[in-house]
């Protein structure tokens, strides 16, 4: 009984951390990628070199034993293809939105998605409801949401279009790569594997989609030797190193925990984004608009209280020591997603 109790409390300690890992990454990296962003202002491109820079670190970092990924075979490839279609959607929206709007735009249609992922996770993976209160905190996300958007200043129709499309994707890849991860039976290095590498062959063909290879071409024709420029190649390789790491603890938290949670976690994450932009930049929301800012993220932390539950174990395992798969998966989302906060 006692190594089943310690099992269980170095599992929830193991899933914390990852989730706290992911948290840290995801506040940094919408920073970073703005921060790119307008010293490299080539989206296509800097999504690119992220993928290059995740895939090729796996690969190179397995080759000398410093990690375990599974092998590339292209039948695993066509299976998680559409999951890498859907992420790479996300990340080009993302990065776009961030390219015409602030980032407070950007954390509050981010902040909207846990209620669209909770929804989804109970029409099409067949989750529980959410409880009374959780729904509720929900609600306050979008109250939150609604008014920040009702006071933007900067509101354009070119920011709010990327603004949704972002919505759609981000919403539909929580779901769908949950999905993938419980399903697909690959360790986590593989799925960043497969994920980036997917991802990276399809860079040139929206490349080329929206012209962005232009104006890369005129800029290496005017700017010759400039074209490494310091503060641009830092800011670029911050993003590209924080890509890998948000990789990585972005699908570990994915299999500890359900969609709808790590989408909050995402969400919640961002108060730290919040001060840093403020600090950082002087294009930013209203007081009024951080107002509405800060009641969408205090909306992510009622519905993390709203879901809370120490590590407990089921009737399952007191008398065999096995824990359920299903079981476990729900225990950890209860007993983590009420504990750290944050695409």
């Amino acid at each position: 009984m006692s190594a089943i109790r310690f099992d269980s409390t170095k599992q929830y300690y193991a899933t914390s951390s990852l989730v706290a890992g992911y948290a840290l990454c995801s506040s940094l990296l919408a920073v970073i990628n703005k921060f790119a962003i307008t010293k490299f202002n080539y989206p296509g491109l800097l999504t690119a070199l992220q993928y290059l820079t995740s895939a090729l670190g796996v690969w190179v970092l397995g080759k000398f034993g410093f990690l375990h990924h599974d092998a590339f075979t292209w039948d695993t490839a066509k299976k998680f293809l559409p999951a890498a279609i859907v992420f790479y959607l996300a990340i080009f929206t993302n990065t776009n939105l961030l390219r015409h709007a602030n980032v407070d735009t950007f954390i509050v249609f981010r902040s909207l998605t846990p209620l669209l992922v909770a929804l989804a996770d109970t029409t099409f993976r067949r989750q529980p409801c959410p409880s009374k209160l959780t729904f509720i905190s929900l609600l306050i996300i979008l109250g939150g949401a609604v008014g920040y958007v009702a006071t933007d200043s900067a509101f354009t129709l070119t920011a709010y279009s990327w603004a949704f499309a972002y919505l759609v994707t981000i919403t539909t890849e929580m779901v769908y790569i949950k999905h993938m991860v419980m399903n697909l039976g690959l360790n986590t290095w593989g799925f960043v594997l497969y994920n980036n590498f997917l991802s990276l062959m399809m860079a040139p063909i929206f490349w080329v989609l929206t012209g962005e290879y232009k104006e890369v071409f005129a800029a290496l024709g005017a700017n010759g030797g400039d074209w490494f420029e310091p503060v641009a190649f830092t800011a670029v390789s911050l993003s590209c190193l924080f890509g890998l790491l948000i990789s990585f603890f972005g699908f570990a938290a994915r299999k500890a925990i359900s969609a709808t949670a790590f989408t909050v976690t995402g969400v919640v994450n961002k108060f730290l984004t919040v001060v840093i932009n403020v600090l950082i930049w002087d294009k930013h929301a209203t007081p009024f608009g951080l107002v509405c800012l800060l009641f969408t993220l205090a909306g992510g932390v009622l519905y993390q209280q709203s879901v809370t539950g120490p590590p407990r174990e089921s009737s399952a395992s007191k008398q065999t020591g096995d824990i359920d798969e299903n079981d476990a998966d729900e225990n950890q989302d209860k007993s983590v997603s009420g504990k750290h906060a944050s695409v």
